[in-house]
């Protein structure tokens, strides 16, 4: 790399004033994991228990069993209902790449339907269509926080007897007709990643009214011990998906003011919506379906032919971090080379992928530095 392209990505990086995201921590979040630090359980303990219990009653399930990523609360679902060599689970192709990934590590094959151009979900009506004698779930994914048409897909289920993993690693607290994303399916997977409306650092939350799930989910995150806890007792392949308790202290402290941290985003989510409605060539998110979005990402549309590329680089050196959100997963490069997908397979979602990006999310900004962003958008179009 030459001296003065060095030089200008520096540069570039000492001008951002305004960053994609920024996690919500207080003072009380720092002292919870603080109090874990000063006890003698670090992994294992009682803020893990509390956690899984104070997340399942808040999502109105049965059983919440706390692993290290979404991701690996996603592997763990698809391993629990016997999802394995060959079979297919119905899927979109819009979203990040966890959500196919999962069903590769058990040799199962993710089964892209395309997505509704209005709400970014899985296009519901696709379904039936794309079920064959290998087919074994549907996973709906809550893209944005917006949750999928549930009631489409649970009757679709119900019709072809297919259990249904949710992917709400997106939609803590979204609803959908009164009910929480994460009460519908079989399985349903919370992620807590930073960037996420709450956070553990890195962590994820498997819910479910299975016994049977939850206890092979506990067993397996767990290098696959009893259920008895038995130390050296393995019943079956397990992993070590454990969330420590550091991070368990953290969670617990985050879900106690979930609704207000909830409630912040939407509020700056309103000063977005408000700004942007007087700039030209570019589409907000909407809620539908009876659906209330949780806010994870702010994400636009730009108008078709718009060089989105450039418009990305112009905010860059505007000093606003942005993002293509989410490029198709048909399109990467493994899935290319392994499946044979090429451009034009999924059209409502390569439009929609080309056009998208995000803008800086986070609790913490204020209404003129929305409108300050909004305003270097409309600049950079």
């Amino acid at each position: 790399m030459s001296t003065s392209a060095t030089a200008n990505e520096t540069n570039a990086a000492k001008a951002t004033r305004y960053y994609l995201s920024r996690p919500d921590i207080e003072e009380a979040d720092v002292q919870a994991v603080v109090g874990v630090l000063r006890s003698p359980n670090l992994a294992l303990g009682p803020k893990l228990d509390a956690f899984e219990k104070a997340f399942a009653e808040y999502v109105g399930r049965r059983w919440a069993v706390a692993v290290n990523s979404g991701t690996s609360g996603l592997h763990l679902a698809v391993r629990a209902l016997g999802i394995a060599d060959g079979d297919e689970v119905i899927t979109t192709p819009f979203s990040f790449v966890a959500s196919a990934n999962c069903m590769l590590y058990e040799r199962a094959v993710p089964r892209f339907v395309d997505i509704d151009p209005v709400t970014l979900n899985m296009n519901t009506s696709r379904i039936a269509k794309a079920i064959t004698a290998r087919t074994k779930a549907i996973l709906p994914v809550h893209i944005f926080g917006l949750p999928c048409e549930m009631d489409s897909v649970m009757a679709t289920a119900r019709k072809y007897n297919l259990p249904v993993i949710e992917d709400a690693c997106e939609a803590i607290g979204a609803t959908y007709r009164g009910r929480k994303a994460g009460s519908f399916g079989d399985a349903a997977v919370f992620a807590f990643y930073p960037n996420k409306q709450m956070t553990t650092g890195e962590g994820g939350m498997l819910v479910t009214d299975s016994g049977e799930i939850a206890e092979a989910a506990r067993s397996m995150r767990n290098q696959g011990r009893s259920a008895d806890g038995a130390w050296l007792d393995h019943v079956r392949l397990g992993y070590n998906y454990r969330m420590d308790e550091m991070s368990a202290a953290l969670g617990l402290a985050q879900l106690s003011r979930i609704e207000s941290i909830l409630a912040r985003r939407a509020e700056v989510a309103s000063w977005y919506a408000e700004a942007l409605s007087r700039v030209e060539g570019v589409r907000v998110l909407a809620e539908a379906g009876g659906a209330t979005r949780s806010w994870f990402v702010y994400v636009v549309e730009v108008a078709r032919g718009t060089e989105r590329g450039a418009v990305l680089a112009r905010l860059e050196a505007a000093g606003v971090q942005s993002r293509a959100y989410f490029p198709p997963i048909h399109l990467q490069p493994f899935y290319r080379q392994k499946f044979g997908y090429k451009p034009g397979d999924f059209p409502v979602c390569e439009d929609v992928a080309g056009r998208t990006l995000t803008l800086p999310f986070y609790n913490t900004l204020a209404r003129e530095d929305v409108e300050e962003i909004v305003g270097r958008l409309a600049a950079a179009l």
